[in-house]
């Protein structure tokens, strides 16, 4: 059986797999990042490689495919821009070729999700698909008639930057107001719910320091039935539901799913936002979008990184 080997790499931690070429994992590697220095992420991603490469047959790797944050050139593995580590122009792949034997291939972190999610998830099977990943913002990627939409410069896909309240939305990271990861992402519920706190003078659900605060904890409050939380999520819900109508209007897919921390709410959110998108996809034929919660998690990254080595690149 071929192998690759598959890596996520993210702001606080970076895992590598050893994947089998049906899609399922034989083994993961994992450090945390502490130092966002192109140094010490290079010195982790490097530990973590080694390992999986120490588990496996030489000759049975075909490739190393890695998921980073940031904007990637596709044809050197450089990162051009990727905010999470404050990176411009860092050597990425280069580095990855002058340090390991098997074939290097990087892209950014939610378009291999997306690519894992639709060949070996939820998206298997179909021709137009779309991946969002709800976390502390909102990534994505969309595929289009079998092939992952790339864009002229690898920046297709940032969903999440799609303006749903530009007047009186909150802020979104990117500078610009009302973006869908502003109102929608597991942050956006929490600004949900402190902006409702003066309705709810007596609610103690977003008291005690912002970094401690969690989405986690706003959706169990709506789900138990506590006023404040379901207000919040309410709000929450409606501008998602703004946010994947676009998508269909956009796209145009047989499934959007739906990924990430906040995902974890099932048919939570699913039977609250799936009638509100339907009712406002107007321009194409009832039921044309099916809305479920993506299945790989958070392994979803490092299988559709080694799902584009064994396909020699992002698009095969």
């Amino acid at each position: 059986m071929r192998q690759a080997i598959g890596i996520d790499l993210g702001g606080s931690h970076v895992m590598a797999a050893v994947v089998n070429d049906d899609g399922t994992i034989e083994s993961r590697h994992e450090r945390d990042i502490t130092d966002h220095s192109s140094e010490a992420v290079f010195a982790a991603i490097d530990k973590v490689v080694k390992e999986a490469l120490d588990e496996v047959k030489k000759g049975d790797v075909v490739g190393i495919g890695i998921g980073s944050p940031g904007n990637i050139d596709l044809a050197t593995g450089e990162i051009r821009y990727s905010p999470n580590f404050g990176w411009r122009n860092v050597p990425l792949g280069d580095h990855l070729r002058s340090t390991f034997s098997p074939p290097v291939f990087v892209a950014n972190d939610a378009r291999c999700a997306t690519l894992g999610e639709y060949t070996y998830g939820t998206g298997k099977g179909t021709k137009n698909f779309v991946l969002l990943t709800l976390g502390t913002g909102i990534g994505g990627g969309i595929i289009a008639a079998g092939e992952i939409v790339i864009g002229t410069s690898a920046a297709a896909g940032e969903i999440g930057h799609h303006q749903i309240r530009p007047r009186d939305g909150f802020v979104c990271g990117c500078g610009k107001i009302g973006c869908f990861e502003a109102q929608c992402s597991g942050t956006g519920l929490i600004r949900h719910a402190m902006a409702l706190k003066p309705s709810f003078p007596r609610s103690t659900l977003v008291d005690g320091p912002k970094e401690k605060l969690g989405s986690k904890a706003i959706r169990k409050a709506a789900q138990a039935g506590d006023g404040h939380g379901l207000a919040a999520w309410r709000n929450w819900i409606d501008d998602m539901a703004y946010g994947l109508a676009n998508i269909v209007a956009f796209v145009n897919p047989e499934v959007i799913a739906l990924g990430g921390g906040v995902s974890s709410a099932g048919a939570f959110l699913l039977d609250a936002v799936s009638p509100l998108v339907e009712a406002r996809s107007t321009m194409v034929p009832a039921h044309a979008t099916k809305l479920v919660c993506a299945t790989l998690v958070n392994d979803a990254g490092a299988i559709g990184a080694a799902t584009m080595a064994f396909r020699g690149g992002l698009i095969a």
